[in-house]
C-alpha cells in the first residue's frame, strides 16, 4: 500500500452551502477542526459519522457536469446506502437536490444532482 484515502474533494462555486447539504444528507460536522486542511470562504470540509471526510473546494467559473451529456461528463459521483428509496428521495428534494433520473423501472437507485450539480445516487440497500 502506498497511500490512505485522505478525503473527496468536490469542486463547487460555494463550499460552505454544499458542505451543508451533505451535512444534512449524511449528518457529521461541517469545518470540524483537522490539522490536514486550513478551512477559509475557498474551502469547507465535512467530517461524516462513518469516519467519510468529504471537502468542497471554490472553483473559479464553475460548470456543472450535464449528466448523461459526455461534452461535460459527469468525472465521478457518490453511491449512498439508503433503507427507504421514496422517504429518502422526498428528503434530498426538500434540502435542494435535482432528479437526474427518477428509477421509474423499479430498480433500487435514482439518481440526483446536488447543489452545484455534481450526480450522486440513492441506493436502496
Amino acid at each position: 500500500m502506498i497511500a490512505d484515502l485522505q478525503c473527496v474533494v468536490l469542486d463547487c462555486p460555494d463550499p460552505g452551502q454544499l458542505a451543508e447539504f451533505y451535512r444534512s444528507l449524511l449528518g457529521g460536522a461541517v469545518d470540524q477542526h483537522d490539522r490536514r486542511w486550513a478551512l477559509d470562504e475557498d474551502w469547507a470540509t465535512l467530517h461524516s459519522p462513518s469516519g467519510l471526510v468529504l471537502a468542497f473546494q471554490r472553483a473559479a467559473d464553475y460548470r456543472p457536469p450535464q449528466w448523461p451529456d459526455p461534452a461535460r461528463p459527469q468525472q465521478f459521483h457518490l453511491d449512498f446506502g439508503v433503507p427507504d428509496l421514496d422517504r429518502a428521495h422526498e428528503q434530498v428534494l426538500a434540502l435542494g437536490a435535482t432528479v437526474l433520473d427518477a428509477g421509474s423501472d423499479g430498480r433500487g437507485w435514482r439518481i440526483y444532482a446536488d447543489l452545484a450539480g455534481h450526480p450522486f445516487c440513492l441506493v436502496r440497500h
